[in-house]
């Protein structure tokens, strides 16, 4: 258990910590039929699910409301990894990844923009803000099987 010795988890180390069997994952999308086959997916692969239908309900249950303030709470200190679409009314998944970048205590938690659009600027864009990875929708099994084996593979 030392500390980040390079290799492209070292980020996820400190957060992934030790979540036992279930990490607990954020979900936010807009669209409900989308929010509800990602948290099936994400259950399927033994996943503890939060669903949220946009950022400023995500950045709430964060508790890095609107207020600007950061609220260190227990919703904080076990949240493993958030997933959310790029596109959605009010903040997109982009304003909403920099959001949790600009925290002081969320910066640590790996985020993954999914989008239906394959458009490549954007998912450089994403992924220079600090996106952990960028999925296209639909998402499939073996899609959170890839993402769940990589989170595994940074724990320890």
């Amino acid at each position: 258990m030392e500390g980040g010795s390079g290799g492209s988890c070292s980020s996820m180390e400190k957060v992934m910590g030790n979540y036992g069997d279930q990490p607990h994952v954020l979900a936010v999308d807009d669209n409900l039929i989308d929010r509800k086959l990602v948290e099936k997916l994400l259950k399927n692969s033994s996943c503890k699910v939060t669903t949220a239908e946009n950022g400023l309900k995500a950045l709430e249950y964060l508790g890095l409301g609107v207020d600007g303030r950061n609220k260190l709470d227990t919703n904080v200190s076990k949240m493993n990894l958030i997933i959310t679409d790029y596109c959605m009314p009010g903040m997109t998944g982009y304003e909403l990844l920099k959001k949790i970048k600009e925290s002081s205590i969320m910066k640590e938690v790996p985020v993954v923009i999914m989008s239906s659009e394959n458009i490549p600027t954007r998912i450089t864009k994403c992924l220079e803000e600090g996106a952990q990875m960028f999925m296209l929708k639909p998402l499939k099994q073996s899609d959170v099987k890839k993402l769940r084996s990589d989170l595994m593979s940074c724990r320890r």
